[in-house]
Parts: C-alpha cells; structure tokens; sequence
C-alpha cells in the first residue's frame, strides 16, 4: 500500500472590527487557494455562533468560549491538511494566544491577521 503525502493545512486567522473587511478578504482568498487546487474550509464567526455556539451571549467568558470552539475546529481541520481561514471579531488578545498555543502544540501553522481597512 503507498500512501499519497497529505496537503500541509495552516490556520489564517482575520480578526478585526465588525464591516472592516474580513468576509470579502477571506472569500477572495479562499477562492484563489481553491483554484490552485488547495482544500479551503472558511469558518466565518457570525455562523459559528449561530449553530455551534448557539446560546453564548458576549460577556468576556463567553466570547472566550466562543474563540476557543472556533480555534479548535480550526486547528483539527487544519492539522488534517486544510486550509482553514477564519473570520472572526475576537477582541481578545489571551483568547486569540490561547488558539496560536494549540496550534504551536500540535506543529500547526498559524497566521493571524488584524483587518482594518479604510472607510
């Protein structure tokens, strides 16, 4: 039995005010990672909330658990050869470290983008 070398995955984390531009960035880019043949999952924070953080309101401790689900799906997809970019608000700098540390722990690439693009 050979075995086919897995597409390495990375996390692109967009983080930033709300309307500064992380849905339209992280749809362009994740057509043209498409279309160069890459397996793209985008985990966009409004519909994370909605169905799997469904009940959280957005205290501090909720927001956290609300960053910590979507950092952890991103990584487990991102560890298994996807590139997952994510687009999320995430005022957080501890909440957005601790989703960095999980990567790192498991040799997971991460890059983490502020957007904060011009009115």
């Amino acid at each position: 039995m050979t075995s086919t070398p897995r597409a390495e995955g990375a996390t692109i984390w967009l983080t930033g005010l709300p309307s500064a531009g992380k849905t339209t960035i992280a749809r362009v880019l994740a057509g043209r990672l498409r279309t160069e043949g890459h397996r793209v999952e985008v985990l966009d924070g409004d519909e994370i909330r909605r169905f799997l953080s469904a009940g959280l309101g957005f205290s501090r401790e909720d927001r956290d658990t609300n960053v910590q689900r979507i950092g952890l799906v991103a990584e487990v997809l991102a560890r298994n050869g996807v590139l997952c970019v994510v687009l999320v608000i995430a005022p957080y700098a501890d909440s957005r470290e601790a989703v960095r540390k999980r990567h790192q722990a498991s040799g997971t690439a991460y890059l983490e983008i502020h957007v904060a693009t011009p009115v």
